[in-house]
């Protein structure tokens, strides 16, 4: 973080001190709501949480080396105190944001954002210092959390803008305004707080309603290839610039072919020319992905030579998202646990069916949650298609998603096996049992539903 005396941090979240003896102390060090983590000039937030009460360890954070507590009361040591700790902590990462030279780039859809903020961040890192969140930090914590990680030679943040209803991602814009703002797609994922896809494209449609306009800077960048998001140019003034594979794209693939192991290749044509691209991420899904965070790119001045390059090395950085190894007796693993919805689950299962090309697949699939009445459909639709690309082993974990069985029975001519297991354990065994050299595997669902599988499957790579 940006060195901020407790005076300035008081004046940044409209608090007031309480037993500093110093105001000009400065936090020098990282800002943390777990007291584990402090360190040397940290500023500790005390948050209350269903189990505990940060409060009660604002004494441990002091003596860790913490120059300050964010508080809601006083706490007998060094604190700025504020009705809201949450809401300050948002205050604050607002205040270091204005205090930075950055170029902020606010990524936001139903699916695929943090596997694009991950590759958006590798190819601005090519011009200057990059700050973006660990996995998936877009909510009211993680967020303003990640922009605290930001210094004075940072130049570029990239940052997930999520919502689970209307004006979340406002919110996120008010604490960190972006210059750059990228909307994926437009999905069902959290259809049931939303209500309708209508509902969640005005959600996200926040993010390009909150950009600059084009005379100062703001730059829109949506999926042409989505009519939602292609439509979110009307409530913008920034400049958009499309992506996808749409002829009328600004920067388009063509010619997208995928090899032996579904990776994809194509020809990236842009304003500035064209080169040849192969990328060494798994699944088509990865084209419209680095599209985006190709676009990105161009606009903050990567060259389209250096970018060629840098698509071409782009890898997986969060954890659990296309995670693609082999284990010791022979089996090719795609880890995509770390959560779900029937867009992503397509994504995935159409990679199985590449990368398992003439080999026995396999798919141990888990509940997709936040679809309300779309959930039984949902679910049916994961089974269709599963049935449609010929997977051979379906297991489907917990009764809770037992509607991606039928939708595979369902599905004519199918001629692969389904099982439904009581839990993950259940489906661990079913693996040891039935796995052979040559197959390959598809570990998929909603967030923790099927980590133990894919944990398991992860320990047998590496026995």
């Amino acid at each position: 973080m940006i060195p901020l005396t407790l005076s300035q941090v008081a004046q940044a979240v409209a608090g007031r001190l309480v037993d500093v003896p110093d105001p000009t102390v400065q936090v020098t060090g990282s800002v943390e709501f777990d007291s584990r983590k402090i360190g040397p000039g940290g500023l500790f937030v005390a948050l209350r949480g269903e189990r505990a009460d940060g409060h009660d360890f604002a004494s441990d954070a002091i003596a860790a080396g913490a120059v300050g507590v964010l508080a809601a009361r006083p706490v007998g040591v060094p604190a700025v105190v504020v009705e809201d700790p949450l809401r300050g902590l948002g205050l604050l990462a607002r205040g270091v944001a204005d205090r930075l030279d950055a170029t902020v780039v606010g990524v936001t859809g139903s699916s695929g954002k943090t596997s694009t903020k991950d590759l958006i961040a590798q190819l601005v890192r090519r011009l200057g210092p990059t700050v973006a969140p660990p996995g998936t930090f877009n909510n009211e914590l993680g967020f303003p959390y990640t922009v605290l990680r930001a210094d004075a030679d940072t130049r570029y943040l990239v940052l997930e803008y999520s919502a689970r209803g209307i004006g979340h991602i406002s919110y996120l814009c008010e604490v960190t305004p972006p210059r750059i703002g990228v909307v994926l797609n437009v999905g069902v994922a959290h259809l049931g707080e939303f209500g309708s896809r209508d509902g969640i494209a005005t959600a996200k449609g926040e993010l390009v309603e909150a950009l600059p306009d084009a005379a100062d800077g703001g730059v829109a960048i949506l999926n042409a290839d989505d009519p939602k998001v292609a439509a979110m140019a009307e409530r913008t003034a920034a400049r958009v610039l499309r992506y996808g594979e749409s002829a009328d794209a600004d920067v388009r693939a063509e010619d997208v072919s995928l090899d032996e192991r579904g990776r994809p290749s194509f020809r990236l044509v842009t304003p500035e020319g064209s080169a040849s691209v192969q990328l060494q991420l798994f699944g088509a899904h990865q084209v419209s992905n680095t599209l985006a965070a190709a676009a990105v790119a161009l606009t903050c001045g990567v060259p389209l030579a250096d970018l060629a390059v840098g698509l071409g090395e782009l890898r997986p950085v969060s954890e659990r998202r296309m995670d693609v190894f082999e284990t010791a007796a022979g089996v090719t693993v795609i880890d995509d646990s770390y959560n779900a919805n029937p867009a992503s689950m397509a994504a995935a299962l159409r990679s199985l069916a590449a990368i398992g090309h003439r080999r026995r697949c396999w798919a141990v699939l888990g509940y997709m949650a936040e679809l309300g009445e779309y959930e039984r459909a949902g679910h049916e639709e994961v089974g269709r298609l599963a049935a449609q690309l010929g997977v051979d082993r379906l297991v489907v974990v917990e009764e809770s998603a037992a509607p991606i069985i039928d939708g595979a029975r369902h599905q004519p001519d199918w001629g692969g096996e389904a099982v439904q297991v009581a839990d993950q354990q259940a489906a661990i065994e079913a693996l040891r049992a039935g796995l052979r050299s040559g197959d390959v595997v598809l570990v998929k669902g909603s967030r923790y539903r099927t980590w133990k599988v894919a944990d398991w499957l992860r320990g047998e790579a590496n026995a």
